[in-house]
């Protein structure tokens, strides 16, 4: 049995996607890449972003989806409109049902490097690492495979405590 899990990495211009499959207890690379938003309006990204995460799930079917939390650097505007565009994504894979899970970016740096403050370069290489990949996905991209592996990590903890997915 195998299970499919999309990782998004939320952001109101370019948003990450990365789809990996739990096989045999083994995470195997899907596909990955980012949405592009072109218009000018937020309220036209919002509509690109919910229309493209719906795209995704058409075609490769994922039975789980993780996302990453907003978070607070100095600008509260800012994380508000990738709290927005968050919620655009959440909203496109609630409408097929598909259970959405959430982890802080702490989180997945833990899950993936083994330290909560790794640096970017340190992720892109564990995720090159583990999912075998002969290149490093663009940036977004990349974060949204973490993402994903978080969830394969804590999901498979869970199933080891009893927990289930």
């Amino acid at each position: 049995m195998s299970i499919r899990i999309l990782g998004i990495d939320p952001g109101s211009r370019l948003t990450g996607f990365g789809i990996i499959e739990l096989s045999a207890r083994r995470a195997v690379y899907v596909a990955s890449g980012c949405i592009r938003t072109h218009e000018a309006g937020f309220d036209g990204r919002l509509r690109e972003i919910f229309e493209g995460v719906g795209e995704i799930v058409a075609e490769y079917r994922p039975e789980s989806v993780a996302i990453e939390s907003v978070f607070v650097r100095r600008n509260v505007a800012s994380a508000l409109k990738l709290g927005q565009a968050r919620g655009a994504a959440i909203c496109a894979v609630a409408t097929q049902g598909l259970p959405c899970h959430e982890y802080s970016p702490t989180q997945i740096k833990q899950a993936v490097v083994g330290r909560g403050n790794a640096a970017k370069t340190q992720v892109q290489h564990m995720i090159c690492s583990l999912l075998a990949l002969p290149s490093t996905p663009q940036a977004d991209a990349c974060d949204a495979l973490a993402c994903a592996l978080c969830h394969v990590h804590h999901w498979q903890n869970r199933a080891l405590l009893g927990g289930g997915k």
